[in-house]
């Protein structure tokens, strides 16, 4: 008899257990007729559990209880801090947006703004993939400074800007590295002044100068005699550039290396072009040796 009624007593159990943990779990949710206060109440004991999912749901019903009132305004900047921390940055970010604009008083609003540029920050991929996030997280740090030129945050706020400006540089230089592995120098070349012109502080903008200088010398490298000495020459000024930009730049022998080679090659042409004239004046004078 007792083999009989042991399965059946477990089930029990368990269904039991699962009926008291249900209830309980129905108590800790917003309810038919609770108050304000208790509305409130709840959403912040499920956040505080870090139950972020169900905080979000009930600061969502608070707000919509509370317009106007104090609960609502918390509720509001709770709603954006819950959907933060699940991980949800795109709606976290709008939902600060929205508790800054409106309540432009509140003691929060310097706190919320920051979390939304932040949460942008968290959504910047890696710097392969598109760059929408990266370039709004730079917008709204850089307002966030503006508006709070006093704030502890700003120096961190400066080093976010400078992080995702540093990723922003690195696509436009490797795009140009693309276009130097398809042999398409003219293309390099753009890339590499965007770097330089757009991210002149970034540690991208002084390897794109050395890389310019290299990319003038193998397309000279590669071109007919006609056009060789003007890429020469370019690659010489691109040196000079880096020079009054970077005088103790890390990548300076290499660039030195580089301009070198560049140089080299015009002074060769110098040469040539000195040997040439000398065999035209030659042919010039015993044609007219000759015809005397």
């Amino acid at each position: 008899m007792k083999n009989i009624y042991t399965p059946f007593f477990r089930i029990s159990c368990l269904l039991l257990i699962t009926a008291v943990l249900l209830s309980c779990k129905n108590e800790d949710l917003i309810q038919r007729g609770d108050t304000l206060p208790t509305a409130f109440k709840k959403s912040m004991s499920l956040y505080q559990s870090e139950e972020y999912t169900d905080a979000a749901e009930a600061f969502e019903t608070v707000i919509q209880l509370g317009r106007g009132t104090d609960y609502g305004q918390e509720a509001q900047f709770y709603l954006a801090e819950s959907y933060f921390k699940s991980g949800r940055y795109l709606l976290a970010s709008a939902e600060y947006s929205r508790f800054v604009t409106l309540y432009p008083r509140a003691d929060k609003r310097e706190e919320a703004q920051f979390k939304e540029a932040y949460s942008y920050y968290k959504l910047s991929p890696r710097y392969k993939l598109d760059q929408k996030h990266t370039r709004t997280a730079i917008e709204k740090f850089q307002l966030y400074n503006s508006r709070y030129p006093n704030s502890e945050r700003v120096e961190e706020a400066a080093r976010y800007i400078t992080e995702l400006r540093s990723k922003l540089a690195k696509k436009l230089y490797h795009s140009a590295r693309l276009y130097m592995q398809t042999d398409s120098y003219e293309a390099a070349i753009v890339y590499y002044d965007l770097t330089i012109d757009n991210y002149p502080e970034s540690m991208w903008a002084q390897r794109a100068l050395v890389d310019k200088i290299n990319t003038y010398v193998v397309y000279a490298d590669r071109s007919v005699q006609a056009k060789q000495r003007e890429r020469y020459q370019a690659a010489v000024d691109a040196y000079e550039t880096f020079i009054q930009l970077f005088p103790e730049g890390q990548y300076r022998s290499e660039a030195e290396d580089h301009v070198d080679d560049a140089r080299a090659a015009l002074a060769d042409l110098g040469e040539s072009n000195s040997s040439q004239e000398g065999s035209a004046v030659s042919s010039n004078n015993a044609a007219a040796n000759s015809s005397r």
